[in-house]
């Protein structure tokens, strides 16, 4: 997503929605931007992510570079990964589910050696398909993967704990939205869900309430 894409971004959600106008005016602009890093690498970062705070889990992610990976890149080698004993990786901190997430994932990718090389040409459908379809990995993690790592503009990750506090928040709900509330919130911010979600993370970093 470029700069170009980010004040479109903006304008879209700003027309159809008052209280992203809101946000958006209180935040400022949009730094979202995609990973350079390699889709192996990506998917391990977004496993190791799962249900755990995003402090915790650069810290587990960096542990698990410096045992084996390339420190100036920050890029972690399938091969080095498939070789990690069940003690090295509860070294790095990994639990033992994330441990079995991770080698289900170096056995699929073993087994489909196209697949990461080619993800970035697949929609966002056929992506979600083949991660989901890889034990331990659900549809939270295949979208932090779609968002955060390969950039498409409209991941609206329903199943996110901080996405539903923050709608809560700035919608003035009464309680937490279901995946069906969210879904029909973020309907008028098509394509631009992606952005959306960034400002909506950003409102809970900085601790804006509806009010602001």
């Amino acid at each position: 997503m470029s700069t170009l894409h980010h004040k479109a971004a903006r304008r879209h959600l700003s027309a159809n929605c008052p209280v992203m106008e809101r946000v958006i005016a209180r935040v400022g602009a949009c730094t979202l931007a995609p990973s350079e890093l390699d889709p192996f690498t990506l998917l391990v970062r977004c496993v190791i992510g799962q249900q755990i705070s995003t402090k915790a889990a650069e810290s587990i992610s960096g542990k698990l570079v410096a045992l084996a990976g390339d420190p100036t890149t920050g890029a972690v080698p399938l091969a080095k990964v498939a070789r990690l004993t069940d003690a090295k990786f509860k070294a790095c901190g990994i639990s033992g589910p994330k441990q079995r997430t991770l080698r289900a994932v170096v056995a699929h990718v073993t087994a489909n050696p196209t697949l990461l090389p080619g993800i970035p040409e697949l929609d966002d459908a056929t992506i979600r398909e083949h991660l989901t379809s890889i034990k331990g990995i659900g549809p939270w993690t295949a979208d932090m993967f779609l968002l955060f790592g390969l950039g498409r503009p409209d991941v609206w990750p329903v199943g996110d704990y901080g996405i539903k506090v923050a709608v809560k928040a700035q919608f003035r709900l009464r309680k937490l939205p279901d995946s069906v509330k969210l879904t029909k919130i973020a309907r008028p911010w098509e394509p631009h869900r992606s952005v959306a979600s960034w400002y909506l993370w950003r409102t809970l970093d900085k601790g804006y309430s509806a009010g602001e």
